[in-house]
């Protein structure tokens, strides 16, 4: 018995070590074919997309940004699972160990094949992969046990090729993706240069930020603007190559390179932006000040045809969003986004042509790597979180949302500030009031705002007795609507409900 314990030890430690070798030769050669074409990369893709909508909130709910990452950690987890009761079971007939093997290559080699714009030799990282693990594991097997099992200078054997292996593997795909990086676009969009805009630049009026410790700034950096979107590995577009196609149900269909749209027109605007799977006090948002060519100029250009009341924006990597044709139309400064913060996009966030839109939640506005505008309609078409049970329409909901003092927090008694934001893009924002435990409501002093499109920085003087003290916070819009203090979860058109956070002032 205890042979058979120590056999199945030692395969279950080759089959490991034979995935690594497999993952370290595929991520090395997707460097050359692209990082969407690495096995995990390209399953993981197809699990994001396969998945219902309820592990997709979950895992944001648990993991934040983070959740793609989770996903490539749990991936690796379960092929060095699968790997393991694959080596396992090859040392009693080695054909079960090559048949895994081949299950790992066809899968990845299917999903690989299968993505958004896949070159044909996608299969080629997943493919070597699955030659180098059948030879590790040919290697292994090759070790004659004894009647008792795998003697210690067989299992010390392996123990040394998996260490290197392994470590060899981590190494070239850590490596690989920094090469990757380095083969990105990076040089490309440093060289950018931003045009001048065509009227006056966005300017921020006096008094528009408090500058408070904890509070949110006005204008959100570019490397803390919040990451939401469905790749999981950034696609890097050369601006040399970048083609824009309008089409669909139009007059005339357009193809503007990005060297044309830098010379069109251009707007700089301050807007916020929101993603819908923010809870309540989430930080899923954002306001920056962008700069692009208004979507309406090159709409009225194309000419939508009766009936196309919806325009599809659509990704690099095949993300889709639906927009409200009439949205994009009614003098709202939905634009083409080339700048962000005075500088071209970041990689991250869309480079080198992303979609703005002001009042609308970004599965349903902000595409990223935008490569075409499809008018269509709502009727004939449902666009990637559609199809997942979101809903059609997007509007942001009036909201707030208290910055400081922090939940949990323990200020000292005596005059303090409660300070936060509140947003209802393209509306505005005309009071925000704060309740603490169960007083009166007293109304917060709104900061200045540059337009209806941006959040809005609010205080409130409050002088804090020891004990322990909740605090909530609910907003108004430029319309007259409050919002509502019923609780609804993000699915499927966004949160609801006050924010309140509870202190122990000491």
């Amino acid at each position: 018995m205890l042979g058979g314990v120590r056999s199945r030890t030692y395969g279950a430690l080759a089959g490991i070590t034979a995935a690594a070798a497999a993952i370290g030769v595929a991520e090395g050669l997707a460097v050359l074919t692209g990082a969407a074409t690495a096995p995990l990369v390209a399953v993981g893709g197809v699990v994001i997309d396969a998945v219902p909508a309820q592990v997709k909130n979950f895992a944001v709910d648990v993991f934040y940004t983070y959740d793609k990452l989770a996903l490539l950690v749990g991936t690796l987890v379960l092929l060095a699972a699968f790997a393991a009761v694959t080596g396992a079971l090859a040392t009693k007939r080695a054909i079960f160990g090559y048949a895994g093997i081949g299950i790992f290559a066809a899968v990845g080699i299917a999903a690989a094949l299968t993505r958004h714009n896949a070159p044909w030799y996608a299969f080629v990282p997943t493919l070597a992969g699955a030659v180098a693990a059948a030879g590790v594991l040919h290697l292994a097997l090759r070790q004659e046990p004894a009647e008792s099992g795998y003697t210690y200078e067989q299992r010390r054997w392996l123990l040394r090729v998996a260490g290197g292996i392994i470590a060899g593997a981590a190494v070239i795909g850590f490596a690989g993706r920094w090469w990757a990086t380095r083969r990105g676009v990076q040089a490309e969009r440093d060289a950018v240069h931003v045009p001048e805009i065509s009227e006056s630049p966005a300017t921020l009026p006096p008094q528009a930020d408090a500058q408070l410790a904890d509070l949110a700034p006005f204008v959100t950096p570019n490397k803390d603007f919040y990451l939401i979107d469905t790749a999981l590995v950034v696609p890097q577009v050369s601006p040399r190559d970048w083609k824009l196609r309008i089409h669909g149900r139009v007059e005339r269909e357009l193809t503007i390179t990005y060297d044309e749209l830098l010379k069109r027109p251009m707007i700089e605007r301050y807007i916020t932006l929101a993603c819908v799977s923010n809870e309540v006090g989430g930080g899923l948002i954002g306001n920056a000040r962008w700069q692009g060519v208004r979507v309406k100029d090159l709409l009225d250009e194309a000419g939508p045809k009766q009936g196309a009341d919806q325009v599809v924006s659509r990704s690099v990597d095949g993300f889709t969003a639906g927009t409200p044709t009439a949205v994009l139309l009614d003098g709202r400064d939905a634009m083409l986004a080339i700048a962000m913060n005075g500088e071209p996009l970041p990689i991250e966030h869309g480079f080198p042509v992303r979609m703005v839109v002001p009042g609308l939640y970004g599965y349903v506005s902000a595409t990223k790597w935008l490569a075409e505008l499809e008018l269509t309609s709502f009727a004939d078409f449902d666009a990637y979180w559609i199809k997942r049970g979101w809903a059609a329409q997007g509007p942001i909901k009036t909201q707030s949302r208290i910055d400081t003092p922090r939940d949990g927090g323990e200020p000292k008694a005596g005059p303090l500030v409660i300070a936060g934001v509140a947003w209802a893009q393209h509306r505005g924002v005309s009071k925000v009031e704060v309740q603490v435990d169960d007083g009166e409501w007293q109304r917060a002093e709104l900061l200045a705002v540059p337009s209806v499109d941006t959040w809005r920085q609010w205080r409130l003087q409050w002088t804090a007795a020891p004990g322990r003290h909740r605090i909530t916070v609910r907003a108004t819009d430029n319309a007259g609507q409050t919002q509502t203090d019923a609780v609804a979860p993000p699915d499927p058109d966004g949160a609801t409900g006050w924010h309140s956070i509870a202190i122990d002032v000491r």
